[in-house]
């Protein structure tokens, strides 16, 4: 445990957090930037004194527990707090689950995508979130559950509709890839109990995915194309650019047509309708 750069660590986190920022009156006379000790105390569930004394560099070692609290009082990142375990002595485990916070920027991003089908994965292949026209072009997640937003279940799995994975050329080569990520983030969420349960699920539902589950395969090759055939604008090919969002475990999704296109005349289209008439068949 390193007390010294522990409680510098502690100090120089607790001063960029205003109140506003965590629902607390700035009230008068505040002489420091930032929190108060004991209003991160407060936060943390934890005595001032206890968290004085880790701020002074003479505090005993922290529990597991103590970490969570402070990490969450203090609004650190994934990397502040693993950062803030090591300094403790006590490295995080496993993250006991994939994230599903999206944050603000990206999502600002997806809505500056006009003339792209632009939608955010989790590592289970929830689809987290997502722009006006991916919606258009697949459907209407807003109207679905979290557990009908799994792509993977999707593909895997018959709907209601009779479909599999909204009527895309690749459907085979994406199940292989999905099922290929999905082993992957088993391995880094061993203690997810909603991935243990979507796994479970498909390995009793889906020949298809049993056998690639068995076959222990990791590695991916990126799928480059694809068509979907659109129930009101027929065929519509478009190019897949994937981006990693890496400290999140997260994938952003972009579909773009070639200037000029049939295709992207359809997205086109496929923004002006929306979701609107999405049930009415071409």
């Amino acid at each position: 445990m390193d007390r010294r750069e522990l409680a510098e660590f502690l100090r120089t986190r607790r001063e960029r957090i205003t109140p506003a920022d965590v629902g607390l009156p700035a009230g008068q006379r505040r002489r420091t930037p930032g929190l108060r000790r004991e209003e991160v105390a407060q936060l943390a569930y934890i005595s001032t004194e206890y968290y004085t004394r880790l701020e002074q560099a003479r505090g005993p070692h922290p529990s597991r527990e103590v970490l969570a609290q402070l990490a969450r009082a203090l609004r650190l990142s994934d990397p502040e707090r693993d950062h803030l375990h090591h300094l403790a002595g006590t490295p995080q485990g496993p993250p006991p689950g994939p994230s599903r916070e999206v944050r603000q920027s990206i999502v600002d991003l997806l809505h500056r995508l006009p003339q792209a089908a632009a939608f955010v994965l989790s590592a289970t292949y929830e689809v987290i979130a997502w722009n006006e026209l991916a919606a258009a072009l697949m459907e209407d997640f807003s109207a679905l559950s979290r557990r009908d937003r799994n792509v993977v279940r999707r593909a895997f799995l018959q709907q209601p509709d009779g479909r599999r994975l909204y009527s895309v050329s690749d459907a085979d080569e994406f199940a292989r890839t999905a099922a290929q990520h999905l082993r992957a983030a088993a391995a880094r969420y061993p203690d997810d109990p909603e991935l243990t349960e979507l796994i479970a699920e498909l390995l009793d539902g889906s020949e298809e995915f049993a056998g690639l589950w068995a076959a222990h395969e990791v590695t991916a090759r990126p799928t480059l194309r694809k068509t979907f055939d659109h129930p009101l604008v027929g065929p519509v090919s478009v190019n897949c650019d994937v981006l990693d969002i890496t400290d999140r475990d997260q994938r952003v999704v972009i579909y773009t047509a070639t200037p000029g296109s049939p295709s992207e005349q359809a997205l086109r289209l496929l923004a002006v309708i929306g979701t609107q008439r999405m049930d009415v068949a071409r």
